[in-house]
């Protein structure tokens, strides 16, 4: 297969890898999907699958308190909660918008280490990173937005979540259906959304427009983006997941050239 689907990321200076999967094998790879890259926001999927798994195991409920008051873990995994980006100032009630928060994703890790009894990292590694198998994620970030991994190990989780292992269906399927539905709000870098979707941890496609996925992703499409230039979307429909990584921080490049890449990769598989 030629090796050319990168080429316009390239020329805007991108230097970057990309690669698709199915539930069980790699379909489509490009760049060198070994490197270890920045994942921004995309940190959030581990933190919150690992919440995930504490709710499967019986340690953390969706519905026990959280901060600040009236808010529950549900709240604090679908950016409901009522906080800030940065820190616990308030936007508004609990439950009322969408706000975007790397604060509540770092309440929400705090909230897996009482229930577990292990600092985040120690979770993370005995929950996700050890079973998935993944060679190469670093942990020692903010919860929100520091982790590190490369493409290889976007492509394990990518498989875990077109095939749940770590979860029960029933829990997988309300983690990745519109939470608390119809909430506005700001999808950082493609704007304000009159209805920004979300499920617990997972961005959802649904009708968003503009949006960093392409034409051939469907509504059902979940996944995250992050600032570092790095995106991991699942398409259940089309029983496929892709994964990019790179060495430049989002850009209006990323915005402009993601969507049509993600189609080209989508062909590619087919």
């Amino acid at each position: 297969m030629s090796e050319e689907l990168l080429k316009p990321l390239q020329e805007a200076g991108i230097q970057c890898a990309v690669a698709a999967t199915d539930a069980t094998r790699t379909l489509y790879r490009e760049g060198d999907c070994s490197a270890v890259y920045p994942l921004a926001s995309v940190s959030k999927l581990f933190t919150a699958y690992s919440a995930l798994i504490a709710c499967e195991r019986g340690l953390l409920d969706l519905d026990e308190p959280a901060e600040p008051e009236g808010a529950t873990v549900r709240h604090l995994l679908s950016h409901a909660a009522g906080y800030s980006f940065a820190d616990a100032t308030p936007i508004g009630r609990v439950g009322a918008r969408r706000g975007y928060s790397n604060y509540g994703i770092e309440v929400l890790a705090a909230h897996v280490e009482d229930a577990t009894g292990y600092p985040i990292g120690q979770w993370l590694e005995t929950s996700l990173i050890g079973p998935l198998g993944m060679r190469d994620v670093d942990t020692a970030g903010s919860p929100a937005a520091g982790f590190s991994a490369s493409v290889e190990d976007l492509l394990l989780l990518g498989r875990e979540f077109l095939a749940p292992t770590l979860v029960s269906p029933e829990l997988f399927k309300i983690a990745t259906n519109p939470v608390f539905p119809g909430l506005s709000g700001v999808l950082p870098g493609f704007g304000r959304q009159k209805d920004n979707a979300w499920g617990l941890g997972f961005e959802i496609k649904a009708d968003k427009s503009p949006h960093w996925t392409g034409s051939s992703q469907g509504p059902r499409t979940f996944g995250h983006f992050g600032q570092s230039g790095s995106f991991l979307w699942v398409e259940p429909d089309l029983g496929l997941a892709c994964a990019f990584l790179g060495d430049k921080p989002f850009s209006e490049a990323h915005a402009a050239l993601w969507p049509p890449l993600s189609d080209r990769v989508v062909a590619a598989c087919r």
